[in-house]
């Protein structure tokens, strides 16, 4: 059965429209590997399933809120100072080999 010189014209237009789309939707978008626990992922289908959405499109919007939720947070709590302890100061000039060696036990 022969097709039409309109029918394959057709077919190819619809192809370059697809491929098209296919290549401006990887333009704006990214794949990524995560790891997640397995529990969580138990959850992120069911809760897929419910709304009729694919995992991706739940995880995008979870981020999205993460980070919407991070731009508008308080400033952070200001950190405890750090213990410190006299040494009892240098045993030996360290710029000094001979001196290293003799308090190490060496020669």
């Amino acid at each position: 059965m022969a097709v039409s010189a309109v029918t394959e014209r057709h077919i190819f237009d619809e192809i370059v429209i697809l491929t098209y789309i296919h290549m401006r939707h990887m333009v704006f978008h990214m794949k990524t590997t995560l790891n997640i626990d397995d529990t969580v992922m138990h959850r992120l289908r069911e809760e897929a399933a419910r709304r009729g959405a694919t995992m991706s499109e739940i995880v995008e919007a979870g981020l999205r809120l993460v980070l919407a939720e991070g731009a508008e947070a308080k400033p952070a709590k200001k950190l405890p100072k750090l213990p410190s302890w006299s040494s009892g100061g240098a045993m030996v000039d360290v710029s000094n080999r001979d001196a290293l060696y003799a308090v190490m036990g060496g020669e």
